[in-house]
């Protein structure tokens, strides 16, 4: 998935969904992810997280989002990529946790694409 801007192809703004680099790249550390659910805590950072269940995870993610929005408040992009790379990653760690994966929030973004983002949420209040 790449959002629209410089050099997608589509106008600023637009959402554009691809099945290309990103999701390779998603469905390979979910995979892995899955693959050291059953690793030894003492070595593995991501079995150490998913022993500690969603809550110690989910306050990770918090984290994670409040480093993204201080990066994205300063100047550094190089800083705002490595922690959205961080929190991606503890994001999936915690989908992965509750048996979800990429596949789950990519149909629930084609789920919304072409809805308009004030009609979605309105849909999602009266739920």
């Amino acid at each position: 998935m790449s959002l629209g801007g410089a050099g997608t192809g589509s106008g600023a703004g637009a959402l554009c969904y691809s099945h290309g680099m990103t999701d390779n790249v998603l469905q390979s550390l979910a995979r892995t992810l899955a693959e050291r659910r059953d690793s030894d805590p003492a070595s593995s950072y991501t079995a150490a997280l998913l022993a500690e269940g969603s809550e110690k995870i989910g306050k990770k993610v918090g984290e994670e989002a409040t480093e993204v929005v201080i990066a994205g408040c300063a100047s550094d992009d190089d800083a705002l990529v490595h922690e959205v790379a961080d929190l991606w990653y503890h994001t999936l760690v915690l989908l992965a946790q509750r048996g979800l994966g990429p596949d789950d929030v990519t149909a629930e973004l084609e789920r919304r694409s072409g809805v308009s983002g004030h009609a979605e949420k309105a849909a999602r209040a009266s739920r």
